[in-house]
């Protein structure tokens, strides 16, 4: 990594934490859209009744929460975030749904504060490529799974499989905006690479390794309401554009809007591919 580490982790927490209530507000459209990519998962750790289920960077939760109705009777789901802000979202979502049986934490993925062998399966969509040390994160996932336990984790394939986001990504970098960072360095895209989440997988004694891809499809009713979508979700686009005026920024949300046009439709609504790089694998 080029960033120190430490000061990587402290600054990706303050992000998170930062846009913890955007998460909350746009939850429902982001799971109904990625709802194939958690039920992969679910299958692939098989709940069963009895079981104790980690998530890791739960976010507002959703995927683990699948899982906390499976466990029942007597298994229970371990909702886990490192950013405090996330575990109350998580918090408040769990309480809607009526989930009893969640305990809800404030932890790092890299260190994991449960005993060796306490948990039947582990679930991360979408986190260990944000890790300043992945595989740190997947050695102690292995070290709390029991013998034979099962990992699910999504992460996103190559830039080109998520013009989502890519295209906003590519416009400000582009612009000297944000920095492209190598390719296996954390972020969205750190797990894209051919093969690299089989290399952290065998690194880290991992067995029964399986990689799939899943395709689904982000949708909106405009392009201003994607570009708004990003307001809440990404710190990437916040940041980015703080320092602009109102003439730059209008300049920036017309570039990025002319990217998006092949996936408008007559109206103006999007229909935008995306893939989840999904693997299971055996502790």
């Amino acid at each position: 990594m080029t960033t120190d580490p430490e000061t990587f982790r402290t600054e990706s927490r303050q992000r998170w934490e930062m846009v913890a209530a955007g998460w909350e507000r746009r939850r429902d459209a982001m799971q109904r859209a990625a709802l194939p990519v958690s039920e992969w998962m679910i299958d692939a750790i098989a709940p069963q009744p009895g079981h104790t289920i980690l998530e890791l960077a739960a976010g507002p939760g959703d995927t683990g929460f699948l899982a906390a109705e499976l466990v029942k009777p007597g298994g229970k789901l371990i909702s886990t975030d490192g950013a405090e802000a996330m575990v109350e979202v998580a918090r408040r979502r769990a309480v809607e749904l009526g989930i009893d049986n969640v305990e809800h934490k404030a932890m790092e993925a890299e260190w994991i504060d449960l005993p060796a062998a306490s948990v039947d399966g582990v679930l991360c969509r979408w986190g260990y490529m944000l890790l300043a040390d992945p595989e740190a994160a997947l050695r102690e996932t292995r070290r709390v799974l029991k013998s034979g336990g099962r990992l699910a984790l999504a992460a996103w394939d190559a830039p080109e499989h998520n013009p989502w986001s890519a295209l906003i990504g590519a416009e400000l970098a582009g612009r000297g905006l944000v920095e492209r960072g190598g390719p296996d360095e954390p972020g969205m895209f750190a797990f894209g690479r051919p093969g690299r989440i089989e290399e952290l997988l065998d690194a880290t004694g991992f067995e029964d390794v399986v990689v799939d891809a899943v395709e689904f499809e982000f949708t909106a009713p405009s392009f201003d309401e994607w570009w708004e979508y990003q307001f809440d979700l990404s710190m990437m686009v916040v940041n980015a554009l703080a320092p602009l005026g109102p003439e730059e920024t209008d300049e920036v949300h017309d570039a990025v809007a002319a990217r998006f046009e092949p996936f408008a439709d007559e109206s103006g609504a999007l229909r935008m591919p995306a893939r989840a790089l999904v693997a299971a694998a055996s502790g």
